[in-house]
């Protein structure tokens, strides 16, 4: 096709759970650059294939944006229906962005709540040194903990469109890979997470419910009352 193959720019990355696999990889001779972790349309990728770094990197950002507008957001002469609107217009996306293909296990559930009520004591102003409980600073910002339900939602939503597309991310999806499983437990699997969220007991018959849209849309509906 006439492409050629730039191997001073041409970096490789292996994903694998075994840390630390060297690929070894030539061109014309000269080794190519191995890596552990590149960033791809603004999304971090790590060798290890999880998601927890480019979770943290997304809190951060937030939290940076965050101080940026902390004259807007933490101003009292506005009302706190207003600033909530303008956190959930400028500083939410930023957190949330790539997040329907995120693995979110439990320790990294809490981080994003913690991030959720870090935002709303800033707000208010509240110092480290006050003993006010997250169900008190919820009650003053007339707010819930909705920022997990809605990656939730986020992701369910964008199953289904894969699903009924039937393209390749359909196949990555719902492929199986050809050897025997590793010993020890699995790793969660974004559906693993996903379709315990929508009340689902297995992930089949969770993906078998998005070929109806109309159906996928009133399952994660009423999915949406079930926790954070």
């Amino acid at each position: 096709m006439g492409l050629e193959l730039n191997n001073k720019k041409t970096e490789v990355m292996v994903i694998s759970r075994r840390p630390n696999l060297n690929a070894d990889l030539f061109v014309d001779g000269t080794k190519l650059k191995q890596r552990d972790s590149f960033r791809y349309l603004g999304t971090i990728i790590t060798q290890d294939g999880k998601s927890h770094t480019e979770i943290k990197a997304r809190i951060a950002q937030a939290k940076t944006n965050f101080q940026k507008m902390k004259p807007l957001l933490t101003n009292n002469k506005i009302t706190i229906t207003t600033r909530k609107r303008a956190l959930q217009c400028y500083i939410e996306p930023i957190l949330m962005y790539g997040c329907e293909a995120w693995t979110i296990t439990k320790e990294i559930q809490k981080k994003i709540e913690a991030a959720e009520m870090w935002f709303f004591r800033r707000m208010l102003r509240v110092p480290w040194t006050a003993r006010k409980t997250n169900e008190e600073v919820l009650k003053e910002t007339e707010s819930t903990r909705s920022l997990m339900s809605r990656i939730r939602r986020r992701q369910a939503k964008f199953v289904g469109h894969i699903m009924r597309r039937e393209g390749l991310e359909n196949l990555v999806t719902t492929g199986r890979m050809e050897g025997k499983k590793s010993r020890g437990r699995q790793r969660e699997k974004m559906l693993d997470g996903m379709t315990s969220w929508m009340g689902t007991k297995r992930v089949t018959d969770a993906l078998s419910e998005s070929w109806d849209r109309e159906s996928w849309k009133d399952m994660i509906a009423n999915a949406k009352g079930q926790g954070t």
